[in-house]
């Protein structure tokens, strides 16, 4: 049966509008309906691609959120979660130890021991402490853990977790009712954190003891360890007290969470090498983002 009940008083009274208009204004109406029909396309696509570029972005905040809140709650550390810790953080400061300790002693040799004998030859022997603690503890400590977090352990966990959901492991953990970000996700995201801050304190003090050693048998230095050290104690600024553990802690924490998240939202598609090379690359701008972020506000 064909449904003769009238219109709405709304759509009789738009409908009455409508052929009350001029017909210039209908012509206008007609034509601005062309040219959206004729971009819409264009609008589209160019929303797509902002959406796909800023995607990341989103679920690297929205997830770190999750992470600082569900941290809080003690539910969420079980004893899976715990455990997952443990070995992500002996895999993270057991795996970078010596490369944090190779690295520090490269960039000891070179910068502390180049500072300390120019400086010395210019005369300004006294800004040593400073110099060092303004470019190699603050600037450049940050940036090479970073590094080496992303490529000795990162792409680990990157790898991890892609092949879990590639192989269905996730789904399989929901279905038992896990939540693959507590149990995957929050525990990684917090040993990276610690890792980074251990492997930052332990870059800092290689660098600058090897350096001290290398610039003190070439005659650069004539001062005592204890006092070498003391100078750069004494040249570093309240400040610098909070944002140099600050930086260790970030850039592990963004490590960290940028890696899971890229292994979680991996596609069908995927495969080892695209996933790799788009985890590396997250991961190197993350660290690079968060000291240039520190650069520019202090």
């Amino acid at each position: 049966m064909t449904d003769t009940s009238p219109p709405p008083p709304e759509q009789q009274a738009s409908s009455v509008l409508a052929q009350m208009a001029p017909p210039e204004d209908r012509r206008d109406t007609g034509r601005f309906a062309t040219l959206l029909g004729r971009f819409a396309p264009w609008l589209a696509a160019i929303g797509r691609l902002t959406r796909h570029q800023v995607r990341f972005t989103l679920l690297l905040i929205g997830a770190g959120w999750g992470t600082l809140r569900e941290s809080l709650r003690p539910n969420s550390w079980r004893r899976p979660v715990i455990y997952e810790f443990r070995a992500t953080l002996r895999q993270v400061i057991g795996g970078g130890f010596l490369s944090i300790v190779i690295t520090a002693t490269l960039a000891g040799l070179m910068v502390v021991s180049q500072a300390a004998y120019w400086l010395g030859y210019a005369g300004m022997a006294q800004m040593t402490g400073s110099i060092l603690v303004s470019v190699l503890v603050r600037e450049i400590a940050p940036i090479l853990v970073g590094i080496i977090l992303m490529g000795r352990s990162g792409m680990l966990s990157l790898t991890e977790i892609g092949m879990m959901v590639l192989g269905g492991e996730v789904r399989g953990l929901q279905a038992r009712g896990i939540d693959p970000f507590l149990a995957l996700v929050m525990p990684r995201t917090f040993a990276f954190t610690v890792g980074g801050f251990t492997l930052g304190m332990i870059f800092a003090v290689v660098s600058l003891l090897m350096g001290f050693v290398v610039a003190h048998a070439s005659g650069a230095i004539t001062s005592s360890v204890w006092t070498f050290f003391f100078n750069v104690l004494a040249a570093m600024t309240t400040w610098d007290y909070l944002i140099i553990p600050l930086k260790f802690v970030l850039v592990g924490f963004f490590v960290g969470l940028g890696s899971c998240i890229s292994g979680l939202t991996v596609s069908s598609n995927d495969t080892m090498a695209t996933i790799m090379p788009r985890g590396f690359a997250r991961g190197i701008m993350l660290v690079l983002v968060v000291n240039i972020l520190f650069m520019l506000d202090f």
